[in-house]
């Protein structure tokens, strides 16, 4: 008898076994579209001003080609949100919308290294940018769909998981190509590299291959119908109108006046966004008073305005954070060549190898937040999702300061491990927040709008950064990343705020 026991427990235990596997397997598939499409935005980081300058672009001029990437981001993943909420596929919510942006995404992977003119390139660049917003927005979305809320730290976790080795792997390509398997790196009369386009090309096949399989191996069910709220049809609040109409004229009137004074181009662009979003509420407002509840693209305002209070509170963490990492995405460079290798010429060969280093520093913080995001799951288990946050970012900032304050080039890997470390958090635990805090039949949208929060801020600082170097640094580049430090000090007391659902490690402590 004891014999048998034994057998039925060893039988059982196998059987666990097999089940958590299955369900690691399932986690990690369903994860595994984000390689491929942070593949995408790898090549793009590293490569679109090479491909603009190889084609006559001006140096002074990257900034506003560039303007495809915050633009794209800022429109196209809340309305895609809110379409795969509404979507009534029998293919599911979210996949065919993953499907139609990674063929796209891998068509303007193959044209943009091929652009024979600057405009060609231009529009290689925006195709490309709102294809992989398209993607994005329902990979994130399918481990909420597919995951109880217990499991979804841990399912963002593996998605920055990939996220990091799909950006290592970008960022390396083209020195692999060159290195390893002896493709040129030099272009024929100034052009683009062979080693830069065949990245291109091996790029689009990984997001093919990593998107297929996310589709092939993730089952989703048929959406049920939208749930309709006794709220919907509410008429709009006289303050809310008042607000509307506030945006909306101020917005106006401080983008002519930017137009006629000649102002940096991101100042209009923040005047528009106003004045469009100010115009949204006025003609949702409208329809409310009408008591038309049908409201269409429109409701992305109306869900917006009605965002849960722990979104609200993350946007101040993610405006803090977004700044502080554009400072140092811009300033790293220029910021390490001055303090550790002396010198401000970008053409001198200290200086390059100075970029070359910052390089390999990126990758490192990449590879170090595909590592440890693995780990944040245990660790917001035991003290909390916000305080796990809240160490993150300090770490992070402390790597900002690192980077100009460390004796050695030699030990900025250090301030590069506190920046992974951040990033790590920043890639997962929001998004763990974010899907706690909302409705399942709002996520996509939420996750969307989520995202202006991270456009907004990089879009300020393209604003203040250059004035700031100017007029307050002396035009010292090393005080943009210690400022960079100071505000993710600050996102971190910002997230220590951040109140959603209670969390296991904080209900913890709270009984010991």
């Amino acid at each position: 008898m004891q014999d048998l026991h034994s057998d039925e427990g060893v039988a059982l235990r196998g059987e666990a076994s097999r089940a958590r596997s299955a369900d690691g397997f399932r986690l990690w598939s369903m994860c595994f579209a984000l390689f491929g499409i942070q593949i995408v935005w790898g090549l793009q980081n590293a490569n679109t001003s090479r491909i603009f300058q190889a084609l006559g672009a001006d140096v002074a001029e990257l900034p506003l080609l560039w303007i495809a990437g915050p633009i794209t981001g800022l429109i196209v993943q809340p309305i895609i949100g809110h379409l795969s909420d509404h979507s009534r596929s029998r293919h599911g919510k979210r996949r065919p919308f993953l499907v139609a942006g990674g063929l796209l995404s891998a068509l303007a992977l193959i044209l943009m290294p091929n652009a024979a003119t600057l405009w060609a390139a231009i529009a290689a660049l925006w195709l490309l940018t709102a294809s992989n917003n398209i993607a994005m927005d329902p990979s994130r979305a399918l481990v909420a769909d597919n995951l109880p809320q217990a499991q979804r730290a841990r399912g963002y976790a593996v998605q920055v998981f990939f996220i990091g080795t799909g950006a290592v792997f970008a960022s390396s390509l083209p020195w692999v190509l060159v290195n390893w398997f002896g493709v040129s790196g030099v272009g024929e009369a100034g052009g683009l590299p062979p080693s830069v386009r065949y990245a291109f090309y091996i790029g689009a096949a990984c997001l093919l291959a990593s998107m297929l399989w996310t589709v092939l191996t993730t089952p989703e069910r048929p959406a049920d119908s939208p749930v309709r709220r006794p709220d919907d049809a509410r008429e709009a609040e006289p303050p809310v109108l008042r607000r509307a109409w506030g945006l909306a004229a101020g917005g106006g009137g401080l983008m002519v006046l930017s137009l006629a004074l000649d102002w940096q181009w991101e100042v209009a662009l923040l005047a528009g966004a106003a004045l469009l979003i100010g115009a949204a509420e006025i003609a949702v407002a409208r329809r409310r008073a009408r008591g038309d509840g049908a409201l269409g693209m429109l409701q992305i305002v109306e869900d917006f305005r009605r965002m849960p209070h722990a979104l609200r509170q993350l946007a101040l963490v993610q405006f803090f954070t977004w700044f502080g990492l554009f400072a140092m995405w811009i300033y790293a460079a220029p910021a390490v060549a001055r303090a550790h290798y002396g010198t401000a010429d970008a053409a001198s060969a200290p200086f390059n190898a100075a970029a070359d280093w910052v390089g390999i520093l990126f990758a490192g913080y990449n590879a170090v937040a595909a590592l440890a995001a693995l780990a944040l799951p245990a660790v917001a288990a035991r003290i909390g999702e916000r305080r796990t946050y809240a160490l993150c970012l300090l770490c992070g900032a402390a790597g900002m300061a690192g980077f100009v304050t460390l004796p050695d080039p030699r030990l900025l890997w250090l301030a590069s491990l506190g920046i992974g470390l951040a990033w790590a958090a920043v890639l997962s635990l929001p998004y763990a927040i974010i899907v706690s805090a909302v409705a399942p039949e709002k996520v996509g949208v939420y996750l969307g709008i989520h995202n202006i929060f991270l456009v907004v801020p990089q879009l300020v600082a393209a604003v203040c950064l250059g004035p700031a170097i100017r007029h307050l640094f002396g035009g010292e580049p090393g005080p943009a990343l210690g400022l960079a430090g100071v505000l993710l000090a600050l996102a971190a007391g910002a997230a220590l705020s951040i109140r959603s659902r209670p969390e296991v490690g904080e209900r913890a402590a709270e009984r010991g």
